[in-house]
């Protein structure tokens, strides 16, 4: 019998990608145990119109109080360590961690990683609006040497509508895709090695199906990291 660690997941924000989240997790680790083997995880699913609110409230006080408390409630149920199922909420990452006493697995250090991995040195960031205006994801990636682009203003803006009106509702739009695709070349064109899907969404629009672009999928990042721990590979 394998012995597996418990993750603790906050997810909800959106339920779209938490159901990837799950099905990801999962066929990692049936692919690593074999037989029917499946992922020791506990998730809390947060309201994600309650957070999308305090989100464009800039509530971010009452954001980290509800992050804070689901955190600890998955410690109680005996996770040892947290993951936030989402890259925006990451801007709290340091004020989960120092409320609870387990690691919390950051899907930026994560991220950053798998660009070194990959031998990038200069990626472009899409995300919601939070996570490109704002410095804590950038700064993440730049404590590990990485120069990080952003789209400009007005592509933030669309790329930002997309994710809260169509991809958090489970609308896959063509249009949208090439929206997405015509703000890659721009970047690309600035000299971006590398496109960080900064948005758990986003691969639900982008995948190497329809681009030539390096991607650095978050959403399969973060469960790698999650599934290193559930096996014991990661402490």
């Amino acid at each position: 019998m394998h012995g597996q660690q418990r993750v603790g997941i906050i997810g909800g924000m959106s339920w779209e990608s938490t159901a990837l989240y799950y099905r990801e997790i999962n066929q990692q680790v049936g692919k690593a145990l074999g037989n029917l083997h499946s992922a020791d995880v506990v998730i809390h699913s947060l309201d994600f119109n309650l957070v999308s609110e305090l989100q464009h409230q800039h509530n971010w006080e009452a954001l980290a109080e509800l992050l804070i408390i689901s955190a600890q409630a998955l410690e109680r149920a005996g996770a040892t360590a947290i993951a936030i199922a989402t890259n925006t909420m990451h801007k709290l990452a340091s004020q989960v961690q120092q409320a609870i006493s387990v690691p919390l697995l950051n899907i930026i250090d994560a991220t950053a990683q798998a660009c070194i991995q990959q031998k990038l040195t200069k990626v472009a960031l899409l995300g919601t609006r939070f996570t490109m205006q704002e410095s804590f994801y950038r700064e993440g990636l730049a404590l590990h040497q990485l120069e990080v682009l952003v789209p400009e203003i007005d592509a933030q803006d669309d790329i930002h509508s997309i994710i809260y009106q169509q991809l958090c509702k489970g609308v896959i739009r063509d249009s949208s895709r090439q929206q997405f695709l015509a703000i890659m070349r721009d970047l690309d064109g600035h000299g971006a090695q590398g496109f960080v899907l900064g948005c758990t969404e986003i691969s639900l629009l982008i995948s190497p199906q329809f681009t030539r672009h390096q991607l650095l999928d978050t959403t399969v990042i973060h469960t790698r990291q999650i599934v290193q721990h559930l096996l014991g590979c990661q402490k």
